[in-house]
């Protein structure tokens, strides 16, 4: 079963934009990191893989094991503006590893595979 959308696709591509012209508020870039974590549950549906971009989300998604307890074996952790740039293709998941702007432990924690996002790429 797919994961439940609680934001609304078309605002969420509306605040993606706005983001990407450098004209959101936080409530933008909080919908729009929310929209792309669930983008990213859709195309990578499953619960092995926790991401965290606080304080705006966090989602559980790519097939594997699933982790009900305790802190998932599979975790990726980054910021509001980082997580934006991945998703839309600004920024890619390579260079935010050597950077130190993704902190991903795991086997499973690699999502170059998922990003950019199409719903989100940068136009």
């Amino acid at each position: 079963m797919p994961p439940r959308r609680r934001t609304d696709p078309a605002a969420g591509r509306a605040a993606v934009q706005a983001w990407l012209r450098g004209a959101a508020e936080r409530p933008q870039r909080t919908a729009a990191v929310r929209f792309t974590l669930e983008e990213l549950a859709d195309v990578a549906p499953g619960s092995s893989v926790e991401v965290r971009v606080p304080p705006a989300g966090a989602v559980q998604a790519v097939q594997g094991p699933r982790h009900t307890r305790g802190t998932p074996p599979n975790v990726v952790e980054t910021d509001v503006e980082t997580w934006l740039a991945l998703a839309t293709g600004r920024l890619t998941w390579a260079d935010a590893v050597a950077e130190g702007r993704v902190r991903a432990s795991g086997e499973r924690a690699d999502l170059s595979a998922y990003l950019p996002l199409q719903a989100a790429r940068a136009r």
